[in-house]
């Protein structure tokens, strides 16, 4: 079942990726965010879906991604159900964070699904926690919250 879910979320993953307009775009956080925002853009502009995962404004989405992330350097290596939970709320608030700070939540669901398999995070998994951190390292200290990974 793990490995079915898995595949689900890498094929998922990379069809976000792939589907992206102007896939030129280097930060992984942009791919993710398009379809958010097609989805909240044309229904209510109500608080509602971002109220629901907890990452509805930058601030809350930065202080959510701490937290998600000192879980998942906590968890221990071989704890598959653990790191399951963690890409499944990472990957939930990722569709709720604003554009700036998503990436966050891709990056950290990547790092998790890896480890949920019992692999080592990849190199793009790393690479992606990276690229990340740095894109929203702005956001997030402009709202007063300092990123720690």
């Amino acid at each position: 079942m793990k490995r079915l879910l898995a595949m689900i979320a890498l094929v998922g993953a990379a069809c976000l990726t792939a589907c992206t307009p102007g896939g030129a775009s280097p930060a992984p956080g942009s791919a993710p965010a398009s379809p958010s925002d097609s989805i909240e853009t044309p229904g209510s502009t109500e608080g509602t879906p971002s109220s629901s995962a907890g990452a509805g404004d930058v601030k809350d989405a930065c202080e959510l991604f701490n937290s998600l992330y000192a879980e998942f350097a906590a968890t221990a290596k071989d704890d598959a159900d653990a790191f399951d939970d963690i890409y499944l709320r990472a990957d939930e608030a990722q569709t709720t964070a604003p554009e700036e700070v998503s990436g966050l939540f891709y990056a950290l669901s990547l790092l998790a699904l890896d480890r949920s398999l019992g692999d080592a995070p990849s190199q793009e998994s790393k690479d992606a926690i990276q690229d990340a951190f740095l894109a929203s390292s702005v956001p997030c200290t402009a709202e007063g919250v300092t990123l720690k990974i």
